[in-house]
């Protein structure tokens, strides 16, 4: 049967199938009761808008709301779904059931699934600030039979039911720092799953809460429209040549000409002169340049590219959507493309421009070759409130946020 005939039993089937498969490559294990979820709850219900065979694509969001050209709300990936319902219920003692749940970000599909992990004796509010978005997510929990969601429309920036505390508290809009509030409605030793830029980069942050503070369990690579509301905070993008730009997060300031004549001197490349798995997890590695480069006292940044400047070699970044780069002593430097063996194995390298491009790249493979002998150690992200003072810090790479001071600490895999 082919994809264009397929019924959508088949296809809502065939989705789950592909989920379970993809976590195994990953080296995940799904927990059944995720797996049961996600094979009871019916997707299309949740995306009306688009074909069978689009609503039950693994690797796909489902854009459910534009303003101009951008995409303000979504049914997210199945795939990125599945992932952060296991980290929570991984995160959580005794797992999802029973238990209480807020969900910030209203698409309908996630909170249906929530709804089904935590069981009769559970709850799942949902909340969005987008009077809109809730009105469709009542709508498609309705039919599908999830009458029984909560859902407001409100900015969850502030309490959604003041002086109410939930187990879990899941985020499905991109964050760019954790509100006040949001600590204060989790309950002690709950979790809090949330998609987070820190340092440009953004994850999803699974965390525990003792007292004020929240300490990572585990995270995953992701992307997510941003949050509105009074929690926004507005990336920025400066071109530094025709189909490259930078990618600012933290308000760091960059002279965009003098950038773009670093890029116009032709590249020095070092490589690490390493073999590794093709399951070498590099966000892990990109988060840790990000502390080193900090902690070095040089700009961290993030390059992307549009593709015709990759193939005209303007750049060779690792990613073109989101690569690590430096401003170094005179030197323009990012992680640059991959060399792979004929084992199947993969080298890392790193290219520079300007006058110290050279020594600027042989730094940066220098700081790969330190994660890889610390053991490819993976990120620990520490949240204290803003005001903690320096004394009471773990010790760690510090970025200050609005509201929280953040500390990025690496643990080896």
């Amino acid at each position: 049967m082919s994809v264009d005939t397929a019924s959508g039993e088949d296809l809502h089937a065939a989705m789950v199938d592909q989920l379970v498969a993809d976590h195994a490559e990953k080296g995940l294990v799904m927990r059944p009761e995720v797996e049961a979820a996600l094979r009871s709850v019916p997707r299309h219900l949740f995306t009306p808008d688009v074909a069978l065979k689009e609503a039950y694509r693994a690797d796909q969001a489902v854009v459910t709301k534009r303003i101009g050209d951008e995409a303000v709300s979504s049914v997210s990936a199945p795939w990125l779904i599945a992932e952060m319902l296991g980290q929570a219920a991984d995160a959580i003692d005794g797992g999802l059931a029973g238990r209480h749940v807020l969900e910030i970000g209203s698409g309908g599909y996630n909170a249906a699934l929530l709804r089904e992990l935590v069981g009769p004796s559970g709850s799942v509010t949902t909340v969005d600030i987008d009077r809109e978005v809730t009105d469709r997510a009542t709508a498609c929990l309705t039919v599908a039979g999830y009458d029984d969601v909560v859902v407001v429309c409100a900015d969850a920036e502030q309490p959604v039911n003041p002086g109410r505390t939930y187990d879990l508290i899941i985020v499905t809009v991109g964050a760019w720092d954790i509100s006040p509030a949001w600590t204060a409605q989790l309950a002690e030793n709950g979790t809090l799953v949330v998609p987070l830029r820190t340092f440009g980069l953004t994850r999803s942050w699974a965390m525990r809460r003792t007292g004020d503070r929240l300490v990572s369990h585990s995270q995953r690579l992701c992307g997510f429209v941003s949050m509105q509301g009074a929690g926004a905070h507005q990336v920025r993008y400066v071109d530094i040549a025709d189909g490259v730009h930078l990618r600012l997060d933290e308000d760091q300031q960059v002279n965009r000409h003098a950038l773009g004549e670093l890029l116009a001197q032709a590249p020095a490349r070092a490589w690490a002169g390493v073999s590794l798995p093709p399951r070498t997890v590099l966000a892990d590695l990109d988060l840790w340049l990000a502390a080193r480069i900090t902690d070095a006292g040089q700009q961290f940044v993030v390059l992307t590219a549009q593709q015709e400047a990759v193939d005209a070699g303007v750049v060779a970044s690792a990613w073109r959507f989101g690569t690590p780069a430096a401003l170094d002593n005179g030197a323009f430097c990012y992680r640059s493309t991959l060399r792979w063996n004929d084992d199947d194995m993969f080298d890392l390298s790193a290219c520079a421009h300007g006058p110290d491009a050279a020594a600027a790249a042989g730094r940066m493979v220098g700081q790969m070759r330190a994660w890889l002998y610390a053991g490819s150690p993976s990120p620990v992200l520490h949240v204290l409130p803003a005001g903690t003072p320096d004394g009471d810090l773990p010790a760690g790479t510090v970025l200050d946020k609005r509201h929280s001071r953040f500390v990025l600490t690496f643990t080896p895999a």
